[in-house]
């Protein structure tokens, strides 16, 4: 069944009136205020013992350092593509490649940046998430003080006249810069997507050219076919999870850094021990004065040793940063020196081999073993940034900057092992076009460093924020680290500039289709929400139409799905102005993501009644985090009325307690009440649930104290009556069946709007909503259970 209804409203609206109506809206329809204690759990390392640090050290190399470790693959060959004019020229690019090693991956990532993770999430949504707790930046206006009860809503405060407090005050008092807060973090995202698309496309790649160095002549398209027959079998293999092969991972990177740091330490003591001259920053200086611009635009080449450091920031999730640092600092960091000394020092000898400096390096008695090695490390590298970008786009569809696509969690033992089957084809299709269509490492590498160096741009951007938000640190410490992240990254991003042209437009165009795509989206869900704030209609109103809402309660509960956490829907008032019926039981269901990595199961549910007791109306409102999924809410309809049968049990309770009982029903809720509670009841709801209650909006006669304690001693009784009473009605009611009403919302142009905007609007977003999943569909809703009433609004 469908209806639809026109409603225009106007971007520059009004959308408060404060009359008396308003007022007495606020009072009938009171926020969801949980009455829960407040526990803070700012996230804080456990203590790990050092055993346990140490493997958790060594697991972490297959999940987080592939990328970095594949690095050394192609780096010497996008640095030198015209090949070496002079073997000082090696030692000055050498020289650059320890120092961005040590100032980007090790002192700015591995140290700082990967202290700034939101309860150890990392990547740009979290940072992005961090950021909207400490300031109101969020561009969907759906928070409530009740979330920041929540243990995982951590946040610091800071005093009125401080330097955090006037930046907090400057972002948030326009929306164009929140806006633009929020642009900037999806160039980042985009990035991150580009990046998805060709890391697999350069490791496989780089790794595969090994069959044609001991056979010259073999033409390079076997090479390009063999790469893209482990690219087909990579992307095929993701609906199976990595949880059945992630044990292997760890033991191939270790391995693959043992390799390339004991064949480099061989060919540093074998050909050119000299080259250990290049920890001299002079070098540095020296090449970049002598090269002119040749030797500039070569930093684009040199940048690729530093490529996987985002993609260890994304990847964070699943380890502390202790074992994160002790993992780079005892294993990858010194191993990738000796690799790249290595083949330095090989280079100075052989400067015809650079095209392949790093197959060439290596002795010829463990050639073959290598290659394997390299390959599997290449697929592990591939896998690991695929697996960030289903992890970054599940946050952006969390919070409300892509479209809805069907997310499917692969491991019952890893909350962050996903697999999203839309995304994975569009980026296997666009990798193995990358592949196909360049051909070789030169081009994909420039487009590669492009992407990079732009997503460590925006991750500068962001930490700056963080350090004044956040950690409260001093201005000069702010400046310190703003000032040397900068002038790294830009150099490198004005080199990369010079080879837009040489492939390094790719990501640049990949990055903006999406880019479209998201802010598109975005901009229709903050309409489609403003749209609900807009047209949500007066509680009064109701409340006039008396109890039976002046139509026929059939019997029966009717789920209202709204955005709003308060008010009535637009909806819900288009439904009962057309249809002469409603159910006995009405409840609107709003369910939203946080800015939060994950909302506790027991806390995810808030419960409250609207108007007075026999009309029968509820809220509740379903609270998620950014890595939450709904799959693990199968039941999402029971555990729905479990707490919805719990509300009425402590409300009943409530009424019929003294003061000091009262207390402990709401602030120091024990565990024998809450079992005695739930054994009165306890077929509606498990037993490890909290009890998070919400005032209850009845309109009752105000008493004095006098007249409060004389009726006490028989309100008890009273309230249990009238519990009981009602929780048979409720069940009777569901047992009569259950109706899933939701808005099938229609987002128009309005006449007279600008041509790109009718563009974005009627066609872009209408296209969009089209292909993405209903609502119905990610909330489990049986198709005979459904009721879809239309809307369409004008922007």
């Amino acid at each position: 069944m469908e209806m639809t209804s026109g409603v225009e409203i106007d971007d520059d609206s009004d959308t408060t009136n404060k009359g008396s109506m308003w007022i007495l809206d606020q009072k009938l329809d009171q926020s969801m205020d949980e009455e829960a204690g407040r526990l803070r759990n700012m996230y804080r390392e456990k203590k790990f013992s050092a055993v346990l640090l140490l493997r958790l050290a060594f697991q972490s190399l297959g999940v987080v350092y592939g990328d970095l470790g594949t690095s050394p693959l192609y780096v010497f060959y996008n640095t030198f593509p015209r090949g070496i004019k002079d073997p000082e020229d090696v030692v000055g690019a050498l020289s650059l490649i320890i120092y961005s090693l040590t100032l980007v991956p090790l002192l700015k990532y591995v140290f700082i940046v990967c202290k700034a993770n939101d309860n150890g999430q990392g990547g740009t949504f979290a940072l992005y998430s961090l950021l909207c707790r400490h300031a109101k930046i969020k561009t969907i206006p759906n928070q409530h003080r009740t979330d920041e009860d929540l243990t995982t809503y951590s946040r610091s405060t800071f005093h009125e006249k401080s330097f955090a407090a006037k930046t907090k005050r400057w972002l948030e008092r326009h929306a164009s810069r929140k806006n633009a807060l929020l642009i900037i973090v999806l160039i980042g995202t985009c990035m991150m997507i580009g990046d998805g698309i060709l890391t697999p496309a350069i490791s496989v790649l780089s790794a595969a050219g090994g069959i044609k160095v001991n056979n010259p002549h073999m033409n390079n398209g076997v090479v390009v076919v063999v790469a893209v027959v482990i690219l087909v079998g990579l992307f095929s293999l993701q609906h199976y999870g990595t949880d059945k092969v992630g044990w292997l991972f760890a033991p191939i990177v270790l391995l693959w850094f043992l390799l390339i740091g004991g064949i480099g330490i061989f060919n540093v003591w074998k050909y050119d021990i000299r080259v250990l001259k290049a920890f001299s920053p002079l070098y540095i200086y020296h090449y970049l004065s002598r090269g002119g611009k040749d030797n500039w635009t070569s930093l684009g080449g040199i940048m690729l040793s530093i490529t996987g450091t985002e993609a260890l920031f994304a990847d964070l999730a699943h380890f502390p940063v202790s074992a994160i640092q002790i993992a780079f600092t005892l294993v990858v960091f010194p191993c990738l020196l000796a690799a790249y000394c290595g083949q330095a020092a090989y280079l100075i000898n052989h400067r015809d081999h650079v095209s392949d400096a790093f197959y060439r390096s290596i002795p010829e008695s463990i050639y073959w073993p290598v290659f394997i090695v390299a390959t599997a490390a290449a697929i592990v590298a591939s896998q690991a940034t695929i697996s960030a970008t289903f992890s970054i786009i599940k946050q952006a569809l969390a919070l409300g900057c892509f479209p809805r696509v069907k997310v499917v969690h692969t491991s019952k033992k890893f909350l962050g092992q996903i697999y999203v089957p839309d995304i994975n084809w569009i980026l296997m299709i666009l990798c193995i076009a990358v592949t196909a269509g360049f051909e070789n490492k030169r081009q994909i590498g420039n487009a590669y460093g492009t992407a990079v160096v732009l997503v460590m741009l925006v991750t500068t951007l962001l930490m700056v924020l963080i350090m004044i938000l956040v950690w409260r640190c001093h201005w000069i410490l702010v400046l310190l680290f703003t000032g040397l992240s900068l002038v790294v990254e830009c150099a490198y991003f004005f080199a990369m500039l010079f080879k837009v042209n040489q492939g390094g437009w790719v990501p640049l165009v990949i990055a903006a289709a999406f880019l479209i795509i998201m802010y598109i989206w975005h901009y229709g869900t903050v309409k489609r929400y403003e749209f609900e704030m807009h047209s949500k209609v007066s509680m009064a109103w109701i409340l006039g139409l008396g109890p039976s809402l002046g139509l026929v309660r059939v019997p029966g509960i009717g789920l209202v799905y709204t955005e709003l956490a308060s008010g009535v829907p637009h909806i819900f008032s288009h439904f009962i102005t057309n249809l002469p019926a409603i159910h006995s039981v009405v409840v609107f269901v709003c369910v939203k993501y946080l800015p939060v990595y994950t909302v506790p199961e027991e806390e995810r549910f808030l419960v409250k009644r609207i108007g007075p007791k026999n009309f029968h109306i509820f809220r509740c409102v379903a609270r998620y985090g950014y890595k939450d999924l709904h799959k693990k809410d199968d039941d999402f309809e029971k555990k729905l009325f479990d707490n919805l049968f719990l509300f009425v049990r402590l409300e009943a309770m409530m009424e019929g307690c003294s003061d000091s009982d009262e207390y402990s029903i709401y602030g120091q809720q024990t565990q024998q009440s809450r079992e005695a509670l739930l054994n009165n009841n306890g077929n509606t709801t498990s037993s490890n649930m909290d009890l998070s209650i919400t005032s209850v909006d009845s309109i009752v006669p105000v008493k004095s104290p006098i007249h409060a304690n004389n009726t006490v001693r028989s309100s008890g009784q009273v309230s249990s009556q009238t519990e009981s009473a009602e929780l048979e009605f409720l069940n009777s009611c569901r047992d009569a069946g259950v109706v899933h009403i939701m808005g099938n919302t229609v987002v128009m142009a309005r006449r007279g709007s600008r041509f790109y905007k009718k563009i974005a609007i009627d066609y872009v977003y209408a296209f969009l909503r089209k292909m993405c999943r209903e609502n119905s569909v990610i909330f489990n809703v049986p198709h005979e259970s459904l009721l879809n009433v239309g809307q369409v609004f004008f922007v």
